[in-house]
């Protein structure tokens, strides 16, 4: 039987999540949690884990068959869990909250995907540019909105966008319903890398030894894949292979995106900041490193697994 190890000790709601629909949320042993910031390879792990738990590259709608359960605008939380309660292959589900916003159940399989921030509001800058107007009205509707409410525009400019994002990272304390940041973030997950059901996984590691890593997540999950199946998993479980697989992947998209899965797969690769940011934007992002994290996590969110080392063994 599966067993509450810690039940969530921060209320964590924005306005597109909420981690009080997790409440309902009945585990069966074999789940698995697929859970990270934002714009870090969310959906590339949730298709590695699906053909993992497939042994098969056929392409499978995501969205569908591992919710997102804390988003509040996709669909309300009972028909998720009905849809949940009814499968019948191993579950897995998609999250986008703090560590400590989730449940942690001793028979569940946590997998927290982590990349360098610059990275992902790089990323986000691009994501939050697609949105169409049914998606903007969705995320109203969930927070009780009318229609024709509009936020301030996401700014065209990349770095305009940064630094917007970083002014918000360096207030003392998160304003109501807004993101925690991505520093304080990443530390929910990081102080508990020891726990023997959480695999810390880096961007930068799969995009270097995407075969090696899937190796690493598979036998985490304790997947027997053998290793021609294995080769033929990571050849669909690459950037491009996915562009082409997109529409059977995020068949949904198209409502909620310009372009729908060609904006949502935008581009795959690192380091587009060095070209958009001057000294003075780097400085603040390395204040708040060395501020918000520790050393090692500091290292290990920067550069992965392959050149930080192992992060259970980290020294703090």
């Amino acid at each position: 039987m599966t067993t509450l190890l810690r039940a969530p000790t921060r209320d964590y709601r924005s306005p597109v999540m909420d981690s009080r629909r997790w409440d309902g949320f009945r585990p069966r042993e074999g789940d698995i949690v697929v859970a990270t910031y934002p714009k870090c390879g969310t959906t590339w792990t949730q298709r590695i884990v699906d053909m993992l738990i497939h042994q098969s590259t056929d392409p499978r709608p995501i969205m569908t068959d591992y919710p997102w359960l804390d988003a509040t605008f996709f669909a309300p939380i009972d028909e998720v869990l009905a849809r949940l309660e009814a499968q019948t292959h191993r579950r897995a589900i998609k999250s986008h909250l703090p560590f400590d916003s989730l449940p942690l159940y001793d028979d569940v399989k946590y997998v927290h995907v982590a990349r360098d921030g610059r990275d992902a509001c790089i990323s986000m800058h691009n994501h939050q540019l697609g949105f169409t107007d049914a998606a903007k009205q969705r995320i109203n509707a969930a927070n009780g909105l009318p229609p024709d409410f509009r936020p301030p525009p996401t700014p065209a400019d990349p770095r305009e966008f940064y630094l917007q994002w970083i002014a918000e990272a360096e207030a003392p304390d998160a304003a109501p319903y807004q993101d925690l940041s991505f520093f304080d973030y990443e530390m929910t997950y990081w102080r508990e890398r020891t726990r023997p059901n959480l695999l810390l996984v880096h961007y930068n590691d799969l995009k270097a030894d995407l075969p090696g890593k899937m190796r690493r997540i598979s036998d985490f999950l304790e997947i027997a894949t053998p290793e021609d199946k294995l080769a033929e998993l990571a050849a669909a479980a690459g950037f491009e292979a996915m562009k082409r697989q997109g529409a059977g992947i995020l068949p949904e998209l198209g409502e909620f995106f310009d372009r729908g899965h060609d904006r949502f797969l935008n581009k795959g690769v690192n380091g587009r900041w060095r070209d958009i940011l001057g000294e003075a934007d780097l400085a603040r992002y390395a204040a708040l490193a060395r501020q918000r994290l520790s050393a090692s996590a500091a290292a290990w969110i920067e550069n992965g697994r392959l050149a930080a080392g192992e992060p259970r063994t980290a020294p703090d």
